[in-house]
């Protein structure tokens, strides 16, 4: 039977990456954004398959929409999830860059404690892995409410990795600079852009941490700089 994998912001330049690595993999992905007809594109790319050894399921995508950042649509969205099974591995990409500084901003740290709060209290088992970014580390201005934020993701990450140690459930977060999608590439100059990683390799990195072979990994936040 194929493990059940749950992608947040699965229909982003790098959710997108990570649904494309699980599903490689054989992996059962309930994929959640936003967007319905993002994630039935997604469906559609990868569709169920039985399981090798015709019990259960096999890998394949199931698309499911939630706004990540309310905590009713984040319950609602879980309860749907229990319905098909508890997943091993929660990858949570949701949460795109937002300019303004402090005196005109405000933080949303919800988006990863709500999806956190919610798998750490079914998982018993695999990892859970979240998405920050070099903004949170090395302080920049005109980014507060962004930086602040995921910043927040990592400290997060530290306290939820040593309190699920014991489950047997590892946390981790990956810390990119640019990532190379087609956001970026509209909003940033060529100079930056040249230093920018492509989502397929931070997705490797995603998947690794969500394997057997990562066992002895938690409470990391792994820089996925690249040439930054």
């Amino acid at each position: 039977m194929a493990d059940l994998t749950v992608i947040l912001g699965a229909t982003g330049g790098l959710g997108t990456a990570v649904v494309d690595a699980f599903a490689k993999r054989g992996d059962r992905i309930i994929a959640v954004a936003r967007s319905r007809s993002g994630v039935s594109e997604l469906a559609a790319k990868y569709p169920l398959s039985p399981s090798p050894s015709g019990g259960g399921q096999g890998g394949g995508v199931t698309g499911e929409t939630a706004d990540m950042t309310s905590r009713q649509d984040v319950d609602d969205l879980w309860e749907r999830i229990d319905r098909v099974g508890v997943p091993r591995w929660v990858v949570n990409t949701t949460g795109g860059y937002r300019g303004g500084k402090v005196v005109d901003s405000t933080p949303n740290l919800g988006t990863a404690w709500w999806s956190c709060r919610a798998a750490a209290r079914r998982m018993s088992d695999g990892a859970i892995v979240n998405v920050s970014s070099r903004s949170a580390l090395v302080a920049e201005p005109g980014a507060a409410a962004y930086a602040i934020a995921k910043a927040g993701v990592i400290k997060l990450t530290e306290v939820l990795a040593a309190e699920l140690k014991s489950a047997g459930v590892r946390v981790n977060v990956v810390v990119p600079a640019i990532i190379d999608t087609p956001v970026n590439r509209k909003s940033l100059p060529e100079k930056a852009m040249q230093k920018a990683v492509d989502p397929a390799e931070i997705a490797a990195v995603i998947l690794y941490l969500c394997s057997d072979a990562a066992i002895t990994v938690t409470g990391a936040a792994v820089p996925v700089y690249g040439k930054f």
